[in-house]
């Protein structure tokens, strides 16, 4: 079985992005959030098994979301996406319990090294 995935960003072309990148390399994409609330909706509904999350989104910002998932979802295995110049809103990621982070623009090798990293 595969695993299964939630892609959190505001712009839908990063959002495909990331799903074709995983899907290409047998991962399940679940479903996508394109604010921090849907986010949070979306992973208590669907239970993945890695949630990737952009840092800056409208509503509630993926920090946030980070912060709201893990309280509710101690075992939640997040990865953090962020543009280049965001280095302090990762350690805070970081330290609101996303497991890794990767930096826009991707590279598909550097997206699946951190993905099967959290995977395990």
């Amino acid at each position: 079985m595969s695993h299964t995935v939630l892609v959190c960003d505001d712009a839908i072309f990063m959002r495909t992005m990331i799903s074709d990148i995983l899907t290409q390399a047998g991962y399940e994409v679940v479903g996508e959030a394109e604010t921090g609330t849907q986010a949070v909706e979306k992973y208590d509904q669907l239970k993945p098994d890695l949630v990737t999350m952009d840092i800056v989104m409208p509503d509630m910002g993926g920090i946030d979301a980070v912060r709201t998932i893990v309280e509710s979802h101690p075992d939640a295995r997040i990865l953090m996406c962020s543009a280049m110049g965001q280095q302090a809103l990762v350690v805070e990621a970081i330290q609101a319990g996303a497991k890794d982070f990767i930096v826009k623009p991707f590279q598909p090798s550097r997206v699946l090294e951190a993905v099967q990293r959290i995977l395990g």
